[in-house]
């Protein structure tokens, strides 16, 4: 691969962008400065660096993040702040993309990757993926609405698929689904007659928060995932 496109398809720049840094004597290639856009390399074995810093080459990269309210899940919004604002710089973020999605105002793990193939596997209805979300209610919550939740209730022309619901207390439940409908927890609480107040996503198939804190996001392996 040519120098110039193997530091673009790592994120390093735009291609204008690190033809200056090459130039510049920025880049070096196995321990030697090069300055040329054209050098061919090994995109596996050569060593390039920027900045003391080895530049690896991935062709898919996988990331997860503790999404934090406010951002809306989306690559791009002319009105809205989006996710790919809380990935830091260090993150390569081209052709990456969330998979799933989280209403603006609910927190919690969010998976990307430039993987489209991976992302079909965990978004596919056919694949049944479970997700677990912390949920906060308005009200009391008991056994009867508990039960009705792991049913499938009706959430506007749409039955849900049974659940898994447990109470961590009188106003608060983990409850585990396997599908993405739009608003699909709040509106399965409003339909045994309660109000989502708080919503958290703490797993995504095999993916958990583990002891990540709001906005950290951590690069993680395709093994890791499915």
């Amino acid at each position: 691969m040519r120098l110039d496109k193997f530091l673009v398809e790592c994120g390093i720049g735009s291609r204008s962008e690190v033809k200056k840094l090459i130039s510049s004597a920025e880049i070096t290639i196995d321990g030697c400065i090069c300055k040329d856009n054209n050098k061919n390399i090994d995109e596996k074995n050569t060593v390039v660096e920027y900045k003391g810093r080895r530049v690896i080459y991935k062709e898919f990269r996988y990331y997860k993040l503790y999404k934090i309210d406010g951002y809306i899940t989306a690559t791009e919004d002319k009105k809205e702040k989006t996710v790919m604002e809380l990935l830091p710089e260090w993150v390569n973020k081209k052709d990456l993309f969330p998979v799933g999605r989280l209403d603006k105002d609910t927190e919690g793990l969010l998976f990307f990757t430039n993987d489209g193939k991976l992302a079909h596997e965990l978004t596919s209805p056919k694949k049944h993926v479970d997700k677990i979300y912390r949920v906060s209610l308005r009200d009391d919550i008991g056994e009867g609405e508990i039960e009705k939740l792991e049913a499938g209730v009706d959430i506007g022309g749409y039955i849900t698929q049974p659940a898994k619901a447990e109470i961590v207390n009188s106003k608060e439940i983990l409850l585990n689904i396997k599908e993405g409908k739009f608003h699909q927890v709040k509106k399965m609480l409003k339909a045994v007659g309660n109000e989502v107040t708080y919503l958290k996503r703490e797993t995504f198939g095999k993916l958990t928060l583990e002891d990540m804190v709001p906005c950290e996001v951590r690069e993680i392996e395709r093994d890791d995932v499915i």
